[in-house]
This record gives structure tokens, sequence and C-alpha cells, in this order.
């Protein structure tokens, strides 16, 4: 991996590795994959404004999310079923993130369970990603579990009624292989074996969530889930400033502006450009995250200056995992961490709380 010197350099690597079937579910988009595209694009239309002539040679890079120190601000987004990309999968980026003390994040339809997680990376931070099930037990199961394998947060995913037409997964039938499963459910189940075989003759993941998650789900729903755990509350897939407003008042811990990486609804707007409005809605009330297009460092760097807290990533990682397992996700943090470094040193900036919306500026606006 000596060669490999960004994100995009894993990305080609691990097209050439990956089977079709894993390679054509992890990138693919909704529909015509304009927001896919845009997500990166969009990074693009806001430019750097950088200060020249200030003491820079000592940086710091911490920061503070839901009240603990993490190394960096950038995390591992919730991504399904990282076996596909190798054997260590889930395991394999947990253990990454801890080593770097940074924010992990399991998704409900992972390859690997709550438990093995706690157990590969025992003092790394954790979030769990939720779907909510038709059956409410068994969600409510995965909240305890949660909360007694010492997960942080839990991280609802609210842009997910039905899953977005993915071209390719349909063409492709999608399905997991056989020596895989969800593996936070009891082997044998619907819940575990679902993604097995393609009952409609598209993607079995669709018939997954069509079948088995919760697509009635309202505002009332996220109070229900306050009164079941005691985890603070990270609602992902808000893309407004009037949905921004009603995670406040429901008592969001932090809202996480997301697009679902381009897969569910085309022709949204890329995440970079509705962050700053929700940033405005939110006023300091809770915590702002983001993800959906971010591939170096510099684009870390605008998202702080827009207004959040925390920048997190998935495809990237699902890239490193494939190229190197645990030690090729490694690889992409230190590569994100080093290119924020660099562009806070160019830019004039010694530490995270300094990074504001006077070091950045819109192309269309100059």
């Amino acid at each position: 991996m000596d060669k490999l010197v960004c994100v995009q350099d894993f990305e080609e690597l691990a097209h050439r590795i990956l089977n079709r079937n894993a390679l054509e579910y992890y990138k693919s988009g909704a529909d015509d994959e304009h927001t896919l595209r845009d997500n990166k694009k969009a990074f693009k239309r806001w430019l750097l404004r950088p200060r020249m002539l200030r003491e820079v040679s000592l940086r710091n890079l911490s920061t503070t999310v839901l009240g603990k120190i993490v190394d960096f601000p950038i995390g591992i987004s919730p991504t399904a079923m990282q076996k596909l990309a190798h054997e260590e999968g889930e395991l394999g980026n947990a253990r990454a993130a801890a080593s770097l003390n940074i924010i992990f994040i399991l998704s409900t339809i992972s390859t690997s369970s709550l438990e093995e997680i706690v157990a590969a990376a025992p003092k790394g931070r954790k979030w769990f990603q939720l779907y909510v099930y038709k059956d409410r037990e068994v969600s409510k199961n995965l909240i305890r579990r949660a909360e007694k394998c010492g997960f942080e947060a839990l991280v609802l995913t609210v842009d997910a009624p039905l899953f977005g037409k993915r071209r390719a997964n349909i063409r492709n039938q999608f399905t997991l292989p056989k020596h895989l499963r969800m593996a936070n459910f009891e082997a044998g189940t619907e819940n575990s074996e679902g993604l097995a075989v393609s009952k409609k003759g598209g993607s079995a993941l669709n018939d997954y969530i069509d079948q088995l998650i919760d697509r009635n789900l309202t505002w009332e729903d996220v109070d229900w889930l306050k009164k079941t755990t005691r985890l603070p509350i990270v609602i992902k897939g808000i893309l407004t400033a009037e949905d921004a407003r009603l995670c406040v008042q429901h008592g969001a811990a932090a809202v996480f502006v997301s697009n679902h990486g381009g897969r569910q609804l085309d022709t949204v707007n890329a995440t970079i450009d509705v962050l700053e409005e929700i940033v405005h809605a939110v006023d300091g009330r809770c915590e702002v995250y983001l993800d959906g297009g971010v591939s170096c460092g510099s684009d870390v760097f605008k998202v702080l200056a827009l207004g959040a807290n925390m920048v997190f990533a998935g495809r990237p990682f699902l890239w490193g995992l494939t190229v190197g397992g645990e030690a090729g996700s490694k690889k992409i943090l230190q590569i994100l961490r080093d290119e924020l470094d660099l562009t806070m040193a160019l830019t004039g900036v010694v530490k995270i709380s300094d990074i504001s919306r006077n070091y950045v500026i819109r192309a269309s606006s100059l």
C-alpha cells in the first residue's frame, strides 16, 4: 500500500479487486446517480480563503464530540455488509477507528455483531446506527444490546422508509453470499438470512427492507425512542432547515446531514450545499455532522468551516478495507488526517475551533 497516497488510489484499486456483486452494491447510487456524483463535485464549488504570515508550527486536530475528545474530527459512517469487502469486515474498520481514537458507527444490517465489535475494539468509541423494524421488540432488543455493549449513541436513519432504486443492484439481482448473514440477529431467522435470495427478481436488499423495516415512522417515533433508551440520539438523513428544527424540538443530541451517499432520492442537494442552512437552523442547540462525498482532507476542512462539529465518510473506508483490511482502513484515516492537518497549516489555522466561515467562499459568489 506504500504507493497508495490518496483516497482515489484506494478506490481505483478496490474497484479492480471486488467482485461485481459487491462492487456494484458499494458504488451504486439511486436512479441516474446525479446526487451520487454531485456529492463530490459540490466540494469544488467551495473555495478556500487562506491567511498568511501566521504561526502554524504547532497544530492540534483534537475536538470534542458528544462530550468526549476525539483525536481528529473524522469518523466512519455506517455502511452495511462490510464482509463483502474483506473477511475482517466491520471488525477491521472498528479496530482502525479505535487505534486513532475516532468514532466508528456500526450498521444495523452488518455482517459483524454488536458483541463482536466490542470484543475486537473494546476501548474504541462506537455508535450504533438503528433501523426500526416493524416488530418493535426486535428494535428494542438491538437497543438494549447496544447499551450493554457500551455503544455511546444511537444513530437513527430517517431517510429510508423504502430503499431507493439502485439500478445496478436490480440488474445484478444483488444477494448476500451464503457464507455471510446479518450478524446482529439470530441465525436462521428472516432478519438474519433474508438477503440470501431475491424474492422478486431484483435486489434482495430492497426486498428485505420492504418486508421487515417499518416505513411508517414519524416524529412521534423519535419521542418513543427517547423514552426507550438512555443513549443520546443522532438523527441521520436530514437535508432541510425545517427538519433540523424538528430534530431539536424532539430532543436530538445531533443532526446528521446526509443523503445516504446518493443512494435514496436522486436529485436532492449535495450535503455540503445544505449544511449552512441546517447549522443556522440548529443555532447551537445540538451538534451537527455531515457525510456524503468526502474524499480528502480539504473537504473535511470545508465542512468544519461551514459549521459542522464532525465529518464522517463511508465509501473511502470500504475501499481501504477492500485493499488491506484493518491496515487499509487505518491508512485511509491517516491520509485524511494528514491532509486536514496540511490544509489547516496552509490556511493559517492551528486548532479545530479556529476553523470558521471566513476561510471558505462559494465559487458562484466570487
